[in-house]
Protein backbone atom coordinates (compact mmCIF):
# COMPACT_ATOMS: atom_id res chain seq x y z
CA UNK A 1 0.00 0.00 0.00
CA UNK A 2 2.81 2.42 0.95
CA UNK A 3 4.56 1.59 -2.32
CA UNK A 4 1.42 2.40 -4.31
CA UNK A 5 0.97 5.75 -2.51
CA UNK A 6 4.63 6.60 -3.14
CA UNK A 7 4.29 5.82 -6.84
CA UNK A 8 1.15 7.92 -7.14
CA UNK A 9 2.87 10.79 -5.34
CA UNK A 10 5.93 10.70 -7.58
CA UNK A 11 3.70 10.52 -10.66
CA UNK A 12 1.82 13.59 -9.47
CA UNK A 13 5.07 15.49 -8.97
CA UNK A 14 6.12 14.55 -12.46
CA UNK A 15 2.98 15.80 -14.18
CA UNK A 16 2.43 19.01 -12.18
CA UNK A 17 4.86 21.00 -14.34
CA UNK A 18 2.96 19.84 -17.39
CA UNK A 19 -0.20 21.50 -16.10
CA UNK A 20 1.69 24.78 -15.68
CA UNK A 21 3.10 24.51 -19.18
CA UNK A 22 -0.31 23.62 -20.58
CA UNK A 23 -1.91 26.66 -18.92
CA UNK A 24 0.82 28.91 -20.32
CA UNK A 25 0.53 27.26 -23.72
CA UNK A 26 -3.14 28.22 -23.97
CA UNK A 27 -2.24 31.90 -23.70
CA UNK A 28 -2.28 33.74 -27.01
CA UNK A 29 0.53 36.00 -25.79
CA UNK A 30 2.89 35.95 -22.83
CA UNK A 31 4.52 38.92 -21.12
CA UNK A 32 7.77 38.68 -19.18
CA UNK A 33 9.62 41.55 -17.50
CA UNK A 34 12.89 39.89 -18.50
CA UNK A 35 12.02 39.96 -22.19
CA UNK A 36 12.16 36.19 -22.56
CA UNK A 37 8.61 35.84 -23.90
CA UNK A 38 6.48 37.44 -26.62
CA UNK A 39 6.43 40.88 -25.01
CA UNK A 40 8.33 42.77 -22.33
CA UNK A 41 5.47 45.12 -21.37
CA UNK A 42 1.76 44.63 -20.81
CA UNK A 43 0.96 47.59 -23.05
CA UNK A 44 2.76 46.01 -26.00
CA UNK A 45 0.76 42.80 -25.59
CA UNK A 46 -2.55 44.68 -25.49
CA UNK A 47 -1.61 46.79 -28.50
CA UNK A 48 -0.93 43.63 -30.52
CA UNK A 49 -4.16 41.88 -29.54
CA UNK A 50 -6.42 41.46 -32.58
CA UNK A 51 -9.87 42.98 -32.80
CA UNK A 52 -11.35 39.65 -33.86
CA UNK A 53 -11.66 38.15 -30.37
CA UNK A 54 -15.13 37.22 -29.14
CA UNK A 55 -16.92 36.09 -26.01
CA UNK A 56 -16.63 32.50 -27.28
CA UNK A 57 -12.92 32.87 -28.03
CA UNK A 58 -11.31 35.64 -25.98
CA UNK A 59 -7.69 36.67 -26.51
CA UNK A 60 -5.65 35.54 -23.48
CA UNK A 61 -2.58 37.46 -22.31
CA UNK A 62 -0.55 35.74 -19.59
CA UNK A 63 1.68 37.96 -17.45
CA UNK A 64 4.61 36.30 -15.72
CA UNK A 65 5.70 37.35 -12.21
CA UNK A 66 7.51 40.64 -11.87
CA UNK A 67 6.92 44.35 -11.38
CA UNK A 68 5.94 46.16 -14.56
CA UNK A 69 6.60 49.89 -14.10
CA UNK A 70 4.27 51.15 -16.79
CA UNK A 71 0.95 52.80 -17.49
CA UNK A 72 -1.53 50.65 -19.38
CA UNK A 73 -4.31 51.96 -21.60
CA UNK A 74 -6.88 49.58 -23.07
CA UNK A 75 -8.53 51.30 -26.00
CA UNK A 76 -12.19 50.76 -26.77
CA UNK A 77 -11.52 48.42 -29.70
CA UNK A 78 -9.66 45.88 -27.53
CA UNK A 79 -12.68 43.86 -26.44
CA UNK A 80 -12.82 40.25 -25.23
CA UNK A 81 -9.34 40.16 -23.73
CA UNK A 82 -8.40 38.22 -20.61
CA UNK A 83 -5.35 39.66 -18.87
CA UNK A 84 -4.12 37.03 -16.41
CA UNK A 85 -1.22 37.26 -13.99
CA UNK A 86 0.62 34.40 -12.34
CA UNK A 87 -0.46 35.60 -8.91
CA UNK A 88 -1.42 39.02 -7.51
CA UNK A 89 1.22 38.65 -4.80
CA UNK A 90 4.03 38.40 -7.35
CA UNK A 91 2.70 40.09 -10.48
CA UNK A 92 2.42 43.88 -10.22
CA UNK A 93 1.70 46.73 -12.60
CA UNK A 94 2.71 49.95 -10.88
CA UNK A 95 3.15 53.64 -11.64
CA UNK A 96 3.21 56.83 -9.58
CA UNK A 97 1.40 59.78 -11.15
CA UNK A 98 -0.60 62.07 -8.85
CA UNK A 99 -3.01 64.95 -9.40
CA UNK A 100 -0.75 67.79 -8.24
CA UNK A 101 2.16 66.65 -10.39
CA UNK A 102 3.13 69.20 -13.04
CA UNK A 103 2.74 68.26 -16.68
CA UNK A 104 4.84 69.41 -19.66
CA UNK A 105 2.77 72.61 -19.79
CA UNK A 106 3.66 73.44 -16.20
CA UNK A 107 0.10 72.86 -14.98
CA UNK A 108 -1.09 70.18 -12.59
CA UNK A 109 -2.15 67.06 -14.48
CA UNK A 110 -5.31 66.54 -12.39
CA UNK A 111 -6.93 63.43 -10.96
CA UNK A 112 -8.14 61.78 -14.14
CA UNK A 113 -4.76 61.64 -15.85
CA UNK A 114 -3.14 59.63 -13.06
CA UNK A 115 -4.38 56.00 -13.48
CA UNK A 116 -1.86 53.20 -13.69
CA UNK A 117 -4.40 51.28 -15.80
CA UNK A 118 -7.30 52.72 -17.81
CA UNK A 119 -9.84 50.35 -19.35
CA UNK A 120 -11.97 51.93 -22.05
CA UNK A 121 -13.00 48.63 -23.65
CA UNK A 122 -16.12 46.59 -22.97
CA UNK A 123 -15.95 42.87 -22.15
CA UNK A 124 -12.49 42.96 -20.60
CA UNK A 125 -11.27 40.68 -17.79
CA UNK A 126 -8.34 41.07 -15.38
CA UNK A 127 -7.27 38.22 -13.11
CA UNK A 128 -4.52 37.60 -10.51
CA UNK A 129 -2.81 40.97 -10.87
CA UNK A 130 -1.90 43.81 -8.52
CA UNK A 131 -2.56 47.29 -9.90
CA UNK A 132 -0.82 49.94 -7.83
CA UNK A 133 -0.33 53.66 -7.73
CA UNK A 134 3.00 54.12 -5.97
CA UNK A 135 2.81 57.91 -5.49
CA UNK A 136 2.00 57.55 -1.80
CA UNK A 137 -0.19 59.82 0.39
CA UNK A 138 0.03 62.87 -1.87
CA UNK A 139 -3.64 63.37 -2.75
CA UNK A 140 -5.54 61.91 -5.67
CA UNK A 141 -3.59 59.14 -7.38
CA UNK A 142 -5.47 56.40 -9.24
CA UNK A 143 -4.45 52.79 -9.67
CA UNK A 144 -7.41 52.02 -11.95
CA UNK A 145 -9.95 53.84 -14.10
CA UNK A 146 -12.77 51.95 -15.85
CA UNK A 147 -14.99 53.39 -18.58
CA UNK A 148 -15.91 50.06 -20.17
CA UNK A 149 -19.04 47.95 -19.71
CA UNK A 150 -19.05 44.33 -18.51
CA UNK A 151 -15.54 44.51 -17.07
CA UNK A 152 -14.52 41.74 -14.65
CA UNK A 153 -11.82 41.58 -11.97
CA UNK A 154 -11.02 38.34 -10.16
CA UNK A 155 -8.39 37.70 -7.48
CA UNK A 156 -6.83 41.13 -7.98
CA UNK A 157 -5.30 43.67 -5.59
CA UNK A 158 -5.63 47.44 -6.00
CA UNK A 159 -3.38 49.64 -3.89
CA UNK A 160 -3.19 53.38 -3.37
CA UNK A 161 -4.26 56.05 -0.93
CA UNK A 162 -6.81 58.59 -2.18
CA UNK A 163 -8.98 57.59 -5.16
CA UNK A 164 -7.50 54.11 -5.67
CA UNK A 165 -10.14 52.94 -8.17
CA UNK A 166 -12.38 55.15 -10.30
CA UNK A 167 -15.37 53.36 -11.79
CA UNK A 168 -16.60 56.06 -14.12
CA UNK A 169 -19.37 54.35 -16.07
CA UNK A 170 -20.60 50.96 -17.24
CA UNK A 171 -21.00 47.78 -15.19
CA UNK A 172 -18.18 46.04 -13.34
CA UNK A 173 -17.87 42.85 -11.30
CA UNK A 174 -15.19 42.28 -8.65
CA UNK A 175 -14.67 38.85 -7.08
CA UNK A 176 -12.20 37.93 -4.32
CA UNK A 177 -10.34 41.21 -4.75
CA UNK A 178 -8.62 43.50 -2.23
CA UNK A 179 -8.93 47.28 -2.51
CA UNK A 180 -6.57 49.33 -0.34
CA UNK A 181 -6.71 53.08 0.34
CA UNK A 182 -7.88 55.87 2.61
CA UNK A 183 -9.99 58.70 1.11
CA UNK A 184 -12.76 57.94 -1.40
CA UNK A 185 -10.77 54.94 -2.55
CA UNK A 186 -13.69 53.45 -4.47
CA UNK A 187 -15.47 56.22 -6.35
CA UNK A 188 -17.43 57.03 -9.50
CA UNK A 189 -20.78 56.76 -11.25
CA UNK A 190 -20.66 53.16 -12.52
CA UNK A 191 -22.73 50.22 -11.31
CA UNK A 192 -20.47 47.65 -9.64
CA UNK A 193 -20.96 44.44 -7.68
CA UNK A 194 -18.21 43.46 -5.22
CA UNK A 195 -18.39 39.79 -4.18
CA UNK A 196 -16.28 38.44 -1.27
CA UNK A 197 -13.84 41.34 -1.49
CA UNK A 198 -11.63 42.88 1.20
CA UNK A 199 -11.61 46.65 1.74
CA UNK A 200 -8.39 47.59 3.51
CA UNK A 201 -8.61 51.03 5.16
CA UNK A 202 -5.07 52.22 5.82
CA UNK A 203 -5.78 55.71 7.23
CA UNK A 204 -8.71 57.84 8.38
CA UNK A 205 -11.09 58.59 5.54
CA UNK A 206 -14.02 57.38 3.46
CA UNK A 207 -14.34 54.05 1.69
CA UNK A 208 -16.71 55.09 -1.10
CA UNK A 209 -17.63 58.27 -2.94
CA UNK A 210 -20.25 57.21 -5.47
CA UNK A 211 -21.62 59.62 -8.04
CA UNK A 212 -24.48 57.45 -9.23
CA UNK A 213 -26.74 59.15 -11.81
CA UNK A 214 -30.31 59.73 -10.67
CA UNK A 215 -31.64 57.39 -13.36
CA UNK A 216 -29.46 54.45 -12.26
CA UNK A 217 -31.16 52.08 -9.82
CA UNK A 218 -27.88 50.92 -8.28
CA UNK A 219 -24.36 52.22 -7.74
CA UNK A 220 -21.92 50.16 -5.66
CA UNK A 221 -23.08 46.95 -4.00
CA UNK A 222 -20.80 45.04 -1.62
CA UNK A 223 -21.92 41.48 -0.86
CA UNK A 224 -20.23 39.13 1.62
CA UNK A 225 -17.24 41.44 1.92
CA UNK A 226 -14.85 42.26 4.77
CA UNK A 227 -13.70 45.71 5.88
CA UNK A 228 -10.31 45.78 7.62
CA UNK A 229 -9.33 48.61 9.94
CA UNK A 230 -6.85 49.01 12.77
CA UNK A 231 -8.21 50.27 16.13
CA UNK A 232 -6.73 53.77 15.69
CA UNK A 233 -8.35 54.34 12.28
CA UNK A 234 -11.77 55.95 11.86
CA UNK A 235 -13.55 55.68 8.52
CA UNK A 236 -16.93 56.32 6.99
CA UNK A 237 -18.59 53.80 4.69
CA UNK A 238 -19.16 56.57 2.20
CA UNK A 239 -20.01 60.10 1.24
CA UNK A 240 -21.98 61.36 -1.79
CA UNK A 241 -19.78 62.76 -4.55
CA UNK A 242 -23.02 63.58 -6.39
CA UNK A 243 -26.57 64.04 -5.01
CA UNK A 244 -27.97 60.60 -5.92
CA UNK A 245 -25.05 58.50 -4.69
CA UNK A 246 -26.02 54.85 -4.19
CA UNK A 247 -24.03 52.39 -2.04
CA UNK A 248 -25.24 49.19 -0.36
CA UNK A 249 -23.47 46.79 1.98
CA UNK A 250 -24.96 43.29 2.26
CA UNK A 251 -23.73 40.72 4.79
CA UNK A 252 -20.44 42.55 5.28
CA UNK A 253 -18.06 42.07 8.20
CA UNK A 254 -16.99 45.50 9.46
CA UNK A 255 -13.88 46.27 11.49
CA UNK A 256 -13.85 48.36 14.63
CA UNK A 257 -12.70 51.50 12.81
CA UNK A 258 -16.05 52.07 11.10
CA UNK A 259 -17.60 55.21 12.56
CA UNK A 260 -20.94 54.45 14.26
CA UNK A 261 -22.78 56.98 12.09
CA UNK A 262 -21.15 55.33 9.00
CA UNK A 263 -22.19 57.90 6.39
CA UNK A 264 -21.16 61.53 5.76
CA UNK A 265 -23.10 64.15 3.79
CA UNK A 266 -19.98 65.85 2.32
CA UNK A 267 -21.00 68.98 4.26
CA UNK A 268 -24.04 69.32 2.02
CA UNK A 269 -27.15 68.56 4.09
CA UNK A 270 -29.41 68.67 1.04
CA UNK A 271 -27.79 65.43 -0.18
CA UNK A 272 -29.26 63.61 2.79
CA UNK A 273 -32.59 63.80 0.95
CA UNK A 274 -31.35 62.19 -2.25
CA UNK A 275 -28.45 59.87 -1.37
CA UNK A 276 -29.29 56.17 -1.40
CA UNK A 277 -27.30 54.45 1.34
CA UNK A 278 -28.30 51.11 2.82
CA UNK A 279 -27.10 48.06 4.76
CA UNK A 280 -28.31 44.56 5.45
CA UNK A 281 -26.89 42.14 8.01
CA UNK A 282 -23.69 44.06 8.68
CA UNK A 283 -21.74 42.29 11.40
CA UNK A 284 -18.56 42.68 13.38
CA UNK A 285 -17.52 45.46 15.78
CA UNK A 286 -18.15 48.18 13.18
CA UNK A 287 -21.78 47.15 12.64
CA UNK A 288 -23.95 49.40 14.82
CA UNK A 289 -27.26 49.81 12.97
CA UNK A 290 -28.93 51.70 15.81
CA UNK A 291 -26.28 54.44 15.60
CA UNK A 292 -26.32 55.02 11.85
CA UNK A 293 -27.37 58.40 10.43
CA UNK A 294 -31.18 58.59 10.14
CA UNK A 295 -31.04 59.20 6.38
CA UNK A 296 -29.42 55.80 5.69
CA UNK A 297 -31.57 52.68 5.45
CA UNK A 298 -31.52 49.26 7.08
CA UNK A 299 -32.97 46.90 4.50
CA UNK A 300 -35.69 44.38 5.30
CA UNK A 301 -35.25 40.75 4.31
CA UNK A 302 -37.81 41.19 1.53
CA UNK A 303 -35.93 44.19 0.17
CA UNK A 304 -32.53 42.56 0.23
CA UNK A 305 -33.78 39.42 -1.52
CA UNK A 306 -34.52 41.59 -4.57
CA UNK A 307 -30.95 42.92 -4.70
CA UNK A 308 -29.33 40.11 -6.65
CA UNK A 309 -26.20 40.29 -8.74
CA UNK A 310 -28.12 39.90 -12.00
CA UNK A 311 -30.67 42.51 -10.95
CA UNK A 312 -28.02 45.04 -9.95
CA UNK A 313 -26.03 44.46 -13.14
CA UNK A 314 -29.18 44.84 -15.26
CA UNK A 315 -29.31 41.29 -16.63
CA UNK A 316 -25.58 40.72 -17.02
CA UNK A 317 -24.40 37.56 -15.27
CA UNK A 318 -20.55 37.53 -15.26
Amino acid sequence: MKTLIFLLFTHLLAILPLYAVEEDHHADATVSATGEEDFKTVQEAINKAPQTASSEKPWVIFVKPGTYAERVYVQREKRHIRLIGEDAATTHISFGLFARMKGPDGLEIGTFRTPTMTIDADDFTVEKLTLANSAGPVGQALALRVDGDRVVFRDCVFTGYQDTIFLNRGRQYFQNCTVRGDVDFIFGGATAWFESCTLDCIRNGYITASSTPAESRFGFVFANCTIITSPDIKVYLGRPWRPFASTIFINTKMGSGIRPEAWHNWDQPEREKTSRYAESNSHGPGAQPDKRVPWAKQLTQTEVEKITRTEVLNGWNP
